[in-house]
This record gives C-alpha cells, structure tokens and sequence, in this order.
C-alpha cells in the first residue's frame, strides 16, 4: 500500500482496485440484473478488503516457527476486535430476541386463568343450567370409551355359562359355611378323587360335555338374547320404581301433615258452607313438581344493574319527576283524573258524546269521589277552592314566563332590592340589614293545600317572600330544593345566573327571618344546607353577597361610633339577625384559612365590636359574649389568640360577680376596662339575696336580648362568661404566653365574693378556678429559661498532609474535601450509566424499529401480492370482456354484409 496519509492511502488503493472514477461509456448499456447482483457483491468484497488494509493495527499475526509450503494452518492471521465485536453484537442480538422480542410480542397479551367451564361466560344461563349441563358433557365423556359395548352390564360367559354364576370351589368339596364340621370331607368327594373313585359314572357324563367350541355366530346370538333379557329387567325394575315413587307421592299428604302445622282456618260448617270445594283440586296443583317446573323456567333472570348516572341525568330526573307531579296536581286541583295524559285526555274530549236509547252505559264517567285526589284531603273541595287553585296555577305560569323573558332585568334588579332591604345610605338614620317581619296571615282551618311541584326562580327577595307567603316554615327548604332542581345550570344557560341570585336571596331571607319581633331559628337551620350548596357551586358571587353585608354592618358600626359611644341610642352592636348572620358566615366558610375573602373582614369586625364598643346595657353584654363564643368556635382548629375575646369575658365577670375591685386600676394585669363600676353598668351587677337559691342554666340568646334584666338572667349570663373563659384557657394552653395571659385571670376569679350565692355556682365556679391553676402550674413547669447556643469545639488547625491510601490516581478527583470528592466521584459514575442507559436504549429502539420494518415490509409484500392477483383477475376478466365484445362487433358486421 502507498504511503503518506491514510486519505492518500485510500484513493490509491481505490484507483488501485478500478473503484475510484466510474466509467461512463456503458451507462446506457441495458445489464441483466444477475450481472448487476454479482457486481455489487464483487465491489462491496473490494471495499471490506480495502477497510480492514488501512488499520494494520486491527489484524494479528502468529509468527510460525516452522513454515511449510503449501500448509494451510488456522489461526494465523486474526482480528480480535472484530471478532470480539462480532461476538458481543451475537450475545447482544440474542438477548434482545429473547427478552426484547418476547415483550414486543406480549405486550397486548393479557395474563390470568382463561375460565373454560361451560356456560361461565353466558348470563342467560342459571346455575342449575350449568351445573346440569357440566354433569352431562362428562358423562359423554367418560362414556366415549364404552361406545364399542353393547350393555353397560354385559356379563363374561365360558362354554355357554355365565362365570358369574359359577363358583370356583363348588366342584372340589370345600364347605363355605362356618357352620359345617372342619377337617372332614363329604362321602362324595371321597368318592370321586380318593383310589375308591373313577368309576363308571364320570365317565357315563364325559359324552354329555360339549366336543367343540361354539362358533362365533351361536356366541353372539347367546350374548343378544342376553342383552335383551337384561334390558326387559332393567324396564321391569324401572316400572316398579315408577309405581313405588308414584305411591310416595300419593302418600306425601300424610308425611306433610307431620311436617307442618294443620290448617287453624275455621270449618266451613261454621259459615254455612257445604263439604265440597275446590280445595282439593288446588292442593293437587300445587303438589304438580313438573308444572311447577315449567312455571320456574319463566322465571325473571337477574339482570346487569344500570350503570352509574351523573350528576346532569339525575338532576334531569329529579326535574322531570317535580313537573309531571306538579301537572298531576294542575289536574286534581281543576278535578281531572290524575294518572290520564294530555293526548288521552285530549282523545276522550273527542270521543264523548250525547247518551243515546241503544247505549250500554259502559263509556259513562260518573262523579266519583276519586277524582278529587290524593292532596285535598278527603272531605273533598271546598266552595271556591278550585277557582283560587286555578288563579295560582295561572299566576305560577305566567310567573314563570315572565322570568325566562326578563331574567337579565331580574337579576340586575336583586341588588336593588337587596339595598332597600338594608336600608338607604343618604337617610340620617341607621342602616338596618333587613327590613321587619311583615304581621304573618293566620292560617285558616280549612284542609291544608298541597305544595307545588314547580316554583318561578324569584328575582329579589320581595318575589320569594310572595312565592313562600302561604308555605309553611317547615315546607320552604322544600320550596328552595325544587327550585335548585328545575332550574339546574345543565339546563339552561340563564340557570346559572338563577341560582347565583337564590343565593342573595337565601342570604337575605335569613336575615328577614331573624329579625324581630319573632325570630324563626329553625327554618334557619333547615336553609343552611341549600346555602351551603348553593356557596360550594358559587363562591365568587357568594363571598360577594356576604363582602356586602359584612360592609354594611361596618357602617353602621362607624355611624354609632361617630354618634356617641355612651350614648343610649346610638347603634353599636350587632342584633339578633346580625349575630345569626355571623354564626352562619362560620359555618359555611372556613374559618381556619390564614386569609380568607369572607372570614377574614368577619373576624376584623367581630374584633371592633369588642374593642371599640362599651357595655351600657345587659343586652349590649349579651351580644358581646355570642360574639366571644363565635371567636371560640372560628379558632377551634387554627388556635388563633384573640385578645378582644378574652378581655371582654373578664370584663363581664367583673360586670356581673361581685368583687372586692374598686376601680380599674386595682386590677391585675393590663386588662382595660372603662366601664368598671359605671353608672350605666352599675345595674348588672348580680345581688346576692335575690340569686342565693338560683342555679346556672343555659342561657337564650333572644330573651337575652329582648327581655327584662332578672336575676336569673344575670347569673345565666356569667355561667355563660365563666365557662367561656374555661374553654379559652383549654384553647390556648399550648402558647408560650399562657402563664401571662392567665395569670391575673386566675387572680380575678379567685377574689370573687361568691360565697353568698348557691353551692352550684359555687362549686362552677370552684372547678374552672382549680383547672385554671392545674393549667398554670403546667405551664410553670414546661417554661424553661433561655440559654446559649451550644457549639461543636473548634480544632486546632493542622497542616499535615493528607494522603489517599485508596486510590492510586493523584491526578484526577483530587479534592482536599473527602466529602465533595465523594460527591464528584457519585455525579461521575451517574453520568456514566446514564450514557450507558441512554446507549442501551438506543439499541433497543434500533432492535424494535428493525422488527417494526420487518413486519411492515411483509405486511407490504402480503398486500402487494394480493393487489397483484386482484389485478390479475380483473385485468383477464376484463380481457375476456374486451374479447367478447370484439366478437360481437365481428358477427354484427357480418350479420350486416350479408
């Protein structure tokens, strides 16, 4: 080979070899495609030959000690790497087409136990079915090798005689009883086998026994007779068996009446009767096993249970059951059969006519009683029931379609309404949350009417009030779920805005309930779950509806405020349905959020009532400590301090208890209190001659706050404000400030002067001032004292070498940090695998696209054959065509010249 650079080398060696300028003179000269095979194989040989030349690194040659001529040895002239090469590419190829493959080829196949039982997988079929079923397919399999016989109880025969019936010792002597005598032989035994024997008698028999084998014929005729014989037996027996299960089961009545218990009914002679009925025939049906049989055969099979509805369809039918029961009504209210259609009743309107001579009567309704219904009670219409019944129905209509025409309107308007509610900001006076309680209507003695089933979406709350006017308290939750089922969002887009104003309106009608003169608490408890509800699906437009009451309410605590804080008059705190109002902001929006839209301004409210407003009277207290037990039950799981709670219960026990404190100033810790022994607060103080024989009980908010101060409800308020301080003191035992927070608590209730009051109160108020320093004391002992920060020594430093006795390469990864090194040794190893992983990954996509072409090239070469033959036959069928019709246009014209 040429020297010089190995690109020098190559072109030698390929001009060298005719490969490196290829001729262009027979480029138009047509080669078989044998010659063109033969060729390309010679210059790929050409090619290989001139690759493994250029690397001399890649060949090795063994040195022969001894050269013969004309020797061929193995071995001589190797090539490791390619072998080795070679070798890995093999093991690597067989692997993947034992691992690889198989996982390609399994990787839709699903495992598990393939159920071959018959019938498993047909649901048509029962139990009894498959099990009889199963019983026969092995019989007829167990039965296959019999097939050949011709009885099931064919007996062996020799010479004619049944080997059944022969005994082996019957012709020898030997007794079969116990009973004979042991050890002695019979006179004819002796006779023929002892030296006294073989005399002329044996020999007067031998004649008698057959001299030759029965032909083949005589044996089958022996074995048919005998097969017929047996199988008129087997008849015979089963005849008898027959008679012998039928006698049972005319016998059965007598067995029955041992099993069950006589029939108790009274004689017929009793009532008159005569001793033939058809009792007898229907007992004999019921004893019928095969038509009983036959009826279990129609029995209903068990069917697939309906898949799972959404919530759509079941809204849906939730809507469609309300409507047709609310047309049911439509139509007993105007007196019309309930359970008769439009198109039936629409029918019978054109099929009645005028009574005729001939008529039968058998197509004349009569007023029957039964078309009043079943929600009018049965006494029937009252006079002018039907009339109203028909005005509401009409009114409800007409309701509804004004609402579907203008709901935008409607909508828009609901804010409006809702600000007349609370009130107008321009006016002097005090903004009020809901307008009072409209003088409700008596409700008459007359049978109550049923409720509608369909209901117009109100757009403000005065439409509510007008839909819920003749309802009962307990039937408006009822009223407000048909609503949230008609007008479902999946229904109509419009429904959507319809529900988010159901939402103000609940809001709003929860306030006009609570408000006075007669608050009604339990429909309130029975409206919050759809409020609920309704806040779930629609948060935005409810924390906006709670936002703007929450502002309202700051406003008119502003306008108190700036009134005059002791003033009488001034509105300062919250009322019964403001209070409600905040009880059920808690329970539909979490209160143990960090921020929360809707909790967060409530909490910052709730905090200025107490803070900023004075007690001037018992009911001014009475709202403060519901205001501290909301705080208890919004921080029950976040544990949040507040303050503002805790100060005013103290301050309510010192307002209530009487105590030896003279003025604020006298009392421990730093807890304000202007209002201590004031003119205003001086009345609520509890007088112990009057409450000496008086017990705490639970307190009512709205007798609180609406009734006359009396002693009981004095001492009702402060159990309220000591077990609040309880309850407090078990929420914020876990903080660090507990022992200051509690402390002069602690001090307060101690140097109260119960002792004139019951032994109850005095006992409460005992076991809360003990669990309150069972507490302290804890927490004096759990406090430990700051210190300092502990410090790992600081070493000497040293400046001796630090040598590595585990590697020998000093030139990589020479860290002086033994830990990072480590790290940097890690991060190295995982880049190596991961080039490893992604390599072996690459060759099993390689492996799985050259199996993925190898089937798409035959499933190519499969269709091309097949379009091939396909072609093949349409083009011969269309030869013949073309061939028939040249011939028909042959003998036309000849036809034609002759």
């Amino acid at each position: 080979m040429a020297k010089g650079s190995q690109l020098s080398q190559l072109k030698a060696a390929l001009s060298q070899a005719g490969l490196h300028e290829i001729s262009r003179k027979n480029k138009k000269k047509k080669t078989s495609s044998h010659t063109a095979e033969r060729d390309r194989v010679t210059k790929a040989a050409k090619l290989r030959e001139i690759q493994q030349k250029l690397n001399p690194f890649d060949v090795k040659v063994t040195k022969l000690k001894h050269d013969v001529g004309g020797r061929k040895i193995k071995g001589v002239m190797g090539r490791p790497a390619q072998s080795k090469q070679a070798g890995v590419q093999q093991v690597f190829v067989l692997f993947e087409r034992k691992t690889l493959l198989k996982e390609l080829e399994e990787r839709g196949r699903v495992g598990g136990v393939v159920d071959r039982r018959f019938g498993e997988d047909d649901p048509s079929m029962s139990l009894e079915e498959r099990m009889l079923e199963r019983f026969t397919r092995e019989r007829q399999r167990t039965s296959k090798a019999d097939m050949f016989n011709l009885e099931d109880e064919e007996e062996l025969t020799h010479y004619g005689q049944s080997l059944s019936k022969v005994d082996d010792f019957d012709d020898f002597g030997i007794p079969m009883d116990d009973d004979d005598d042991e050890g002695q032989l019979n006179r004819e035994t002796v006779h023929k086998t002892h030296f006294g024997g073989f005399d002329d008698d044996d020999v007067a028999e031998k004649p008698e026994e057959p001299t030759s084998k029965k032909s083949k014929r005589e044996v089958m005729a022996e074995v048919i007779a005998k097969s017929k014989e047996h199988k008129v037996r087997r008849q015979m027996e089963k005849e008898k068996e027959e008679n012998i299960r039928y006698q049972l089961d005319q016998d059965f009545d007598s067995l029955k009446s041992l099993l069950y218990v006589s029939d108790l009914s009274p004689p017929e002679d009793a009532f008159g009767g005569t001793a033939e009925t058809s009792l007898p025939e229907e007992k004999d049906d019921s004893l019928d096993y095969d038509k009983q049989v036959r009826e279990l055969a129609f029995d209903k099979r068990a069917k697939p249970k309906d898949r799972t509805k959404t919530e759509e369809e079941l809204a849906l039918e939730k809507k469609e059951a309300l409507e047709k029961a609310e047309r049911r009504r439509q139509r007993r209210m105007l007196g019309e059969d309930p359970d008769e259609s439009n198109d039936d009743m629409a029918a019978g309107r054109k099929r009645k006519r005028a009574p005729v001579g001939d008529d039968l009567e058998d197509d004349f309704v009569g007023d029957d009683s039964g078309v009043v219904g079943a929600g009018l009670g049965e006494g029937g219409l009252a006079p002018g029931e039907v009339e109203d019944g028909e005005t509401d129905s009409d009114g409800t209509a007409d309701t509804g379609d004004d609402d579907s025409e203008e709901d935008g309107d409607n909508y828009s308007a609901s804010g409006e309404s809702a600000n007349r509610e609370l009130g107008s900001e321009q006016g002097n006076s005090t903004e009020t949350m809901t307008a009072q309680q409209a003088p409700r209507p008596q409700k008459s003695s007359m049978a109550p009417k049923e409720l509608p089933y369909t209901f117009p979406a109100p757009a403000s709350h005065e439409e509510f009030l007008e839909i819920v006017e003749d309802i009962q308290d307990e039937d408006v939750p009822v009223v407000v779920e048909r609503m949230r089922v008609i007008y479902h969002p999946s229904f109509a887009p419009d429904n959507k805005l319809r529900l988010q104003t159901l939402t103000r309106v609940l809001v709003d009608h929860i306030l006009y309930v609570t408000s006075p003169p007669k608050p009604r608490i339990k429909l309130v408890s029975s409206l919050i779950p759809h409020l609920f509800a309704l806040s779930r699906s629609y948060p935005s437009e409810a924390a906006e509806c709670f936002v703007g009451k929450l502002s309202l309410m700051y406003k008119n605590l502003s306008r108190g405020l700036a009134s005059g804080v002791l003033e009488v008059n001034s509105k300062t705190w919250p009322g019964f349905s403001e209070l409600t109002f905040l009880r059920v902001t808690g329970i539909i929006w979490p209160t143990s959020d960090m921020k929360h839209v809707v909790v967060s301004p409530a909490r910052l409210l709730m905090g200025a009532y107490l803070s900023l407003c004075r007690v001037r009277s018992f009911a001014d207290l009475a709202s403060g400590l519901f205001l501290s037990s909301l705080f208890l039950q919004y921080e029950a799981l976040s544990k949040r301090l507040v303050p503002e709670a805790v100060n005013f219960v103290v301050n309510a026990v010192l307002f209530l208890a009487p105590n030896p404190y003279t003025s604020s100033d006298a009392l421990p810790g730093t807890f304000p209190s202007p209002d201590l022994h004031s003119d205003l607060c001086a009345a609520l103080t509890i007088n112990p001659k009057v409450a000496r024989n008086l017990v705490f009980h639970k307190p009512d908010l709205w007798q609180l706050l609406s009734c006359d101060v009396t002693e009981q409800s004095k001492l009702d308020a402060l159990g309220l404000a000591v077990d609040l301080l309880d309850r407090f003191a078990e929420l914020y035992k876990p903080i660090d400030g507990f022992i200051e927070l509690y402390d002069p608590i602690y001090s307060i209730i101690s140097s109260l002067e119960c002792k004139r009051l019951s032994k109850d109160v005095q006992f409460s108020l005992a076991s809360v001032r003990d669990k309150v320093g069972r507490l302290l004391k804890y927490a004096r002992q759990s406090r430990r004292p700051l210190l300092l920060q502990a410090h790992k020594p600081i070493p000497i430093p040293t400046y001796i070498p630090k040598f590595e006795q585990k590697s020998s390469s000093y030139l990589r990864r020479r860290d002086p940090d033994h830990e990072r090194n480590e790290v940097s040794k890690l991060r190295y190893q995982l880049k190596q695998e991961k080039k490893g992983a992604i390599r072996e990954l690459r060759k099993d996509a390689r492996f799985i696209a050259a199996v993925e072409q190898k089937k798409q090239v035959e499933k190519d070469q499969a269709y091309s054959e097949h379009m091939k033959k396909v072609f093949g036959s349409l083009e011969g069928e269309r030869a013949e065509q073309k061939a028939m019709q040249r011939q028909k246009m042959r003998d036309k014209r000849r036809a034609g010249r002759k």
